[in-house]
């Protein structure tokens, strides 16, 4: 089987078309597209939820023909067309429901509706070396950071979240706050490579207490108050930079410690030694390899996707659109937009 898989949750476009290698293609990504929408975003600072909508809507269908041209296939050659329901921003989500839908229904071909989440929690899925279930997931990015029980797809435990920001989002307010370019998240991290450790020292919020519930508002305003304070200082431009270094290194290994510090004691608590990592934050190169050393010492293994499906993408909804597809699930024609949509009530196939 094959299927057309469409991303649009929030300021990316995806597309991308997966085979499940019965046919005369091997299983995996036949072709993909990700179009993001940083430039039109980037002078507010932040994504405005009506721009997301018009470039989805203007991206979308000519992505499409692209992936189908790159794989050299037409609709007919699909057997499927899957499309992100929800989470996300309505109106967003609603660019894509609306376009996957109609095609499917004009090419008669099912249509599948994918959750966001599921999206991520699948995504280690397509690199080569996969997990077996069961599984710990730590699913982390800008909107989501929570810890899942994976038993099977659909089987989902919710362990714990976030009660406030999200770790992605703490990420990007505190560039914001150092007067980081946009998106913060990646540009933070990777100054934080020539930050000197132990100059200051945040909170690892929440991990003196029992449950696997994370918060970073904690975090991200301990940050600000620093960076305030040190912002009254007369700096030199080369101090300036070495501050800011410092305060993200430092800042970033607040996260990861918390981060690592629930992974574990989900892990202790499951009795697994398995664990996965998704969504944006999971590109994070301090994560990967505090996490590696954790799930190693416990006589197991973290496994992730590639850097560029860490973040939104066709190819994660096209993959998890097939399990379902195969699973017997596509929707009518009254599709909707589901805004929030907790990930532990879809149904297990």
């Amino acid at each position: 089987m094959r299927i057309l898989g469409i991303e649009t949750s929030c300021d990316e476009t995806g597309i991308a078309i997966y085979d499940d290698g019965q046919g005369d293609l091997p299983e995996g990504i036949v072709a993909h597209r990700l179009y993001s929408q940083i430039a039109v975003h980037a002078d507010y600072g932040g994504v405005v939820p009506e721009l997301a909508s018009r470039d989805h809507v203007r991206k979308t269908i000519p992505l499409i023909k692209e992936v189908l041209a790159d794989a050299n296939l037409t609709p007919a050659d699909l057997d499927g067309v899957a499309y992100t329901a929800g989470p996300g921003l309505v109106g967003a989500l609603l660019v894509g429901c609306s376009i996957g839908r109609s095609l499917a229904y004009g090419w008669d071909l099912p249509a599948v509706p994918v959750h966001h989440m599921e999206g991520h929690l699948l995504a280690p899925m397509l690199e080569e070396n996969v997990p077996e279930f069961p599984f710990v997931a730590l699913l982390v990015s800008g909107g989501h950071t929570m810890l899942v029980r994976v038993d099977g797809i659909g089987h989902y435990e919710l362990l714990g979240e976030s009660v406030d920001d999200a770790a992605g989002e703490a990420f990007d307010k505190t560039a914001k706050l150092l007067g980081l370019d946009y998106p913060g998240g990646p540009v933070l991290a990777k100054i934080a490579e020539s930050g000197r450790k132990g100059r200051y020292k945040f909170p690892r919020p929440m991990t003196d207490k029992p449950g696997l519930d994370f918060s970073f508002s904690g975090l991200k305003t301990s940050a600000a108050n620093t960076i305030r304070k040190e912002d009254k200082e007369e700096l030199t431009p080369e101090q300036k930079a070495q501050m800011q270094a410092d305060i993200a290194y430092a800042f970033q290994e607040a996260v990861v410690d918390t981060l690592a510090i629930k992974c574990k004691r989900a892990l202790k608590q499951c009795d697994l030694n398995r664990l996965v990592i998704a969504g944006g934050v999971s590109a994070n190169t301090a994560l990967r390899e505090k996490l590696a050393e954790i799930t190693k010492k416990l006589g197991g293994e973290v496994f992730y996707p590639r850097p560029e499906f860490c973040t939104d993408n066709g190819a994660m909804i096209a993959y998890a659109g097939l399990q379902r597809l195969k699973a017997g699930v596509d929707t009518d024609l009254t599709f909707k937009a589901t805004p929030r949509w907790p990930l532990d009530t879809l149904e297990p196939i």
